[in-house]
């Protein structure tokens, strides 16, 4: 939605440069509101590099990675949890390959202003469009935002915020070009409403009580994986805190109802920051991952 507002109201006088914009890149899976096309059965974000030769998923990822990313000096990937999870609104970042690329990233991820960044290990998923952005050396930065096939205002209104400041910092949106990015005025008026603390709005009010952006990681011991098949009672909600050993979810067997919950905890402190959405769970599916918080990179400070 956010994209494709941009797209219908970027004109060339307002910009310096080129601006790429692919609204639905995996249309197929969009269309079916699915991780994976049906048409192959593949995930576009774990299909980089891709292939020219290879199923329509691959040939996408081929055209993006070969075609499209070498034109670009940085991109943005707008991505959300999908049907099965919801994160917390957040930019999503991987570590590395190199101090300056990690740098420009984190810079990116900060100003994005969402109330996130979840940063993740280098080469955190070998087939996504953050791997090969590293592997051109040229910095991607994603989102997570909402999830579980749904879209709210304060996400809607926070991304095309970001946008906006994004092209702006980026040197793209030329002086003076006012975008009404942002939408209506109800959107406006909320995200106005609602700004980070210490940012000051157009309106020149600041909400001291609104948190500032939390930076946070996700490391092997984050995800809670189903230990029977079954349903979820989460007793956590997404963004709360945490302690190590906490029981932060049951687990109610299908086949043995007279079997008490299995209770799941938390491997470390942190933060909730993956819920599953489905009630139903397999065994091995996670239930939820648990971020640890880390402190910015020290030269955003």
């Amino acid at each position: 939605m956010a994209l494709q507002a941009l797209a219908r109201e970027l004109k060339p006088e307002h910009i310096t440069g080129t601006v790429i914009i692919v609204p639905a890149a995996n249309a197929p899976a969009v269309r079916a509101g699915a991780r994976v096309s049906p048409l192959d059965g593949g995930n576009l974000n774990r299909s980089y590099p891709g292939s020219a030769r290879g199923a329509p998923t691959a040939q996408v990822a081929e055209f993006i990675s070969r075609q499209l990313l070498p034109r670009a000096d940085v991109a943005l990937d707008l991505h959300s949890g999908g049907n099965n999870s919801v994160y917390v609104d957040a930019a999503f970042v991987y570590r590395g390959p190199t101090e300056q690329l990690w740098q420009t990233k984190s810079q990116i991820a900060q100003r994005l202003g969402l109330p996130y960044v979840i940063v993740v290990a280098e080469k955190f998923e070998p087939g996504s469009i953050n791997s090969a952005g590293d592997d051109a050396g040229i910095p991607i930065v994603s989102t997570e935002l909402a999830g579980g096939g749904t879209v709210n205002r304060r996400t809607l209104a926070d991304i095309r915020r970001g946008l906006h400041r994004f092209l702006t910092d980026q040197g793209i949106l030329r002086d003076g070009a006012e975008l009404a990015i942002l939408g209506g005025a109800e959107l406006q008026a909320l995200a106005a409403s609602s700004p980070r603390a210490g940012e000051v709005t157009s309106a020149g009010a600041a909400d001291a009580d609104r948190p500032a952006q939390q930076w946070l990681e996700l490391v092997a011991e984050s995800g809670i994986p189903a230990e029977i098949p079954g349903f979820v009672e989460p007793l956590v909600d997404l963004g709360d805190e945490v302690r190590k050993g906490e029981t932060v979810a049951l687990v109610y067997s299908i086949d043995e109802p007279q079997r008490d919950p299995v209770g799941h905890r938390a491997e470390l402190d942190g933060v909730v920051t993956v819920v599953r959405r489905p009630t139903l769970v397999l065994r091995g599916s996670f239930v939820m991952h648990i971020a640890r918080r880390i402190d910015a990179p020290a030269e955003l400070s």
